[in-house]
């Protein structure tokens, strides 16, 4: 498998995503020589004609609400066009219109025809988009933290968490693409925080990786009474990883995301790009 076809989805309201996270998803796009096509939305606050018909001037509030939606689409997509153009990828512009209730699952029908999604994820509030995205799409979704970074985007470090689960050996699959352009891939287990299947696991996937020109490094780590998320997140600090690629857990019920820890804890706040599988 190779990835040449990136979505990178944008938020128009009630934040649009910084620009400065355009230059990096094109950025990842080029150096993965895929063709990316950026999508947002246009979205309209659903409210009730009864309350429109009601004192105050609610319904000039949601036109006015829309027409910065709007706007904001217009500008993200013409930023990530100029983005596009400097870099020389190829792409294209996707701008839909619906109601906010109806973004996530128009993101998943766009991502489920895509090879990658690349997610940015802001701080400042929930991770809707992204999880629907995750858990919906059938394909592997890239977070990309919206937070100032002083990196450029890279590939060359790769930390994949390995735990010999489904979600994990789905996640190694979908990123064996990134893994083959990548300087640095190393194994991470991390140990005596739940039980693992097999202890034979990281070697063979070792072998596995290797058919395929990909040189490893297999490491464990004791958890020591630490949540895997800090494990985690304490060793893409020390490794200087560029990348995380790990298995996302959890499942939906009645449109509320239950989320594994490892998985709500580096969701909540990416320190680095996350490729997720489900």
């Amino acid at each position: 498998m190779t990835i040449r076809d990136v979505l990178l989805t944008l938020t128009s309201y009630p934040d649009p995503t910084p620009v400065s996270v355009i230059d990096r998803a094109v950025s990842l796009a080029s150096i993965l020589g895929a063709h990316i096509a950026a999508i947002s939305c246009e979205a309209h606050v659903q409210v009730p004609g009864s309350f429109l018909g009601g004192a105050g001037n609610l319904g000039s509030l949601v036109a006015s609400e829309a027409h910065r939606s709007r706007k904001n689409a217009q500008d993200l997509l013409a930023a990530f066009e100029g983005a596009a153009r400097k870099s020389g990828v190829l792409h294209e512009t996707i701008l839909e219109r619906c109601l906010t209730s109806e973004v996530p699952d128009l993101l998943v029908e766009y991502a489920r025809l895509r090879d990658l999604t690349i997610v940015p994820v802001p701080e400042s509030y929930d991770q809707w988009h992204a999880e629907a995205i995750i858990f919906g799409s059938g394909r592997p979704t890239l977070v990309l933290p919206e937070g100032p970074s002083s990196r450029a985007a890279d590939l060359n470090r790769v930390l994949v968490a390995w735990d010999f689960s489904r979600a994990a050996a789905r996640a190694v699959s979908d990123a064996i693409p990134i893994l083959e352009k990548a300087r640095e891939v190393r194994i991470l287990t991390v140990t005596n925080e739940k039980a693992i299947s097999s202890r034979r696991s990281s070697s063979e996937l070792a072998k596995n990786l290797s058919r395929h020109g990909i040189d490893v490094i297999v490491e464990e780590v004791d958890s020591a009474g630490r949540a895997i998320g800090d494990v985690l997140a304490a060793q893409i600090e020390s490794r200087k990883a560029d990348l995380l690629v790990m298995g996302a857990y959890g499942h939906s019920r009645f449109r509320e995301f239950i989320l594994g820890g490892a998985t709500r804890s580096i969701l909540a706040k990416p320190p680095i790009p996350v490729l997720f599988s489900h």
